[in-house]
């Protein structure tokens, strides 16, 4: 129980969420992690806090493999190495290869049986019935359904506007067409006749899940990251509360603000269920709060910290420090760090989230810290290159043109 252990944080992406993990290390140990792609994307391209190491072809089978073998031939044996996934198709593949992964790196994943019961929408679902975990009304849509009955003859048990989204988000990832978006609020039958034989058509093959939409705007919804040790206890759950949400069709539900919150029932809820199932890594639960019946409902698990969970960083949570203590230095905890703060998390300009985040105690909640200074992001770090906080200037810049074109205040 020693924390004079070298270590080595290895991440898998080169995205939001890679940058950070890699700035949680780096504020709690500053060390600088290693990040390995197959593309290089924008905040970590020009960072001083991350090596990253792009080989084509490493986020599928059999490449990922291959790199990671040869990662490992070259492994410092006075050294444990870390690895952590920054993206739900590099956690598929840590829990398809977790007994080869684990000779050489610290892997805190679920196994493929639990990766199975938990990484679809659709099996998520069962769980949940299964521990008492509430969802919204949820109608499943297959391939061949959609193919031999047509989508005009599909029943649903629920009125419009519904939310479609595809159970399996990783398969969704390489599906293309025009219209595509990570998730839909479809309003009308119409839309929805029409836009099913297209996917369909696009070459997706799995299930899609048709919701009940939970009325109301994106200050409705919560987000919870959690990470949960070697011996299935939770050692910290963080809540919050996001207030805006990215617009544009590939990003759609990307938090874009957030303030932190503590709810205790939502709390027990999630430590229960986790507990349950004997989880093991970092999770990421959305929920939205329907006021037709006064709950929180969950949309869906993440087997892997959120995108936007450096605000529990932010807040007093250091994300990277839980899983150290836990897996590198195995020191004990017996007790949850049920999280509270008051850090506003932004993950775009302010005068966006002023104009485009819903009028509402929140917000003006939220206005407050920005006033007192008491808010940050995950893409700006002190320690970093002038150019990288250039270029996450000017992609911050971008997101004005996605609000005016694609935003819908509902």
């Amino acid at each position: 129980m020693s924390t004079n252990v070298k270590f080595q944080p290895i991440l898998l992406g080169t995205d939001f969420n890679c940058y950070g993990m890699a700035r949680s290390f780096y504020a709690a140990y500053g060390i600088k992690s290693i990040a390995y792609g197959d593309t290089q994307l924008a905040p970590t391209r020009y960072t001083k806090l991350v090596d990253v190491r792009l080989h084509k072809g490493f986020n599928s089978n059999p490449g990922f493999m291959k790199i990671m073998n040869q990662v490992a031939e070259h492994l410092d044996p006075n050294t444990k190495y870390l690895l952590l996934s920054c993206g739900d198709g590099y956690t598929e593949l840590i829990s398809q290869h977790l007994d080869e992964l684990k000779k050489h790196f610290v892997c805190p994943y679920v196994d493929r049986q639990l990766f199975k019961a938990l990484g679809t929408k659709e099996t998520f679902y069962q769980a949940a019935d299964k521990y008492g975990l509430p969802y919204p009304k949820t109608r499943i849509i297959t391939k061949e359904e959609v193919e031999s009955k047509g989508a005009e003859n599909i029943k649903l048990p629920f009125g419009f506007p519904v939310a479609l989204k595809p159970s399996n988000s990783i398969e969704w990832l390489d599906i293309h067409f025009e219209g595509r978006k990570k998730a839909y609020v479809l309003d009308t039958r119409e839309q929805f006749n029409e836009l099913l034989p297209k996917i369909y058509k696009a070459g997706y093959k799995s299930d899609f899940i048709c919701q009940d939409f939970i009325p109301g705007d994106d200050s409705n919804m919560r987000v919870i990251n959690a990470y949960v040790d070697m011996n299935h206890h939770v050692r910290m759950i963080c809540l919050g509360h996001p207030l805006l949400e990215d617009p544009a069709p590939a990003a759609v539900g990307n938090y874009m603000a957030i303030l932190p919150e503590k709810n205790q029932q939502i709390y027990d809820q999630i430590v229960k269920f986790l507990e349950a199932v004997n989880y093991v890594g970092f999770a990421d639960f959305d929920l939205k709060y329907d006021r037709r019946d006064g709950q929180f409902k969950v949309f869906e698990i993440n087997l892997r910290q959120g995108r936007s969970s450096f605000y529990c960083t932010l807040n007093g949570y250091n994300l990277a420090k839980y899983v150290t203590d836990d897996v590198i230095f195995h020191l004990p905890k017996k007790d949850t760090d049920y999280a509270d703060g008051n850090m506003l998390w932004l993950g775009l300009p302010k005068k966006l989230f002023y104009k485009y985040a819903k009028d509402n105690k929140y917000k003006q909640r939220a206005i407050k810290l920005i006033e007192a200074g008491q808010w940050g992001t995950t893409a700006f770090d002190k320690n970093d290159s002038l150019r990288q906080r250039l270029l996450m200037h000017y992609a911050f810049h971008l997101m004005k043109a996605d609000y005016e074109k694609y935003f819908v205040q509902r």
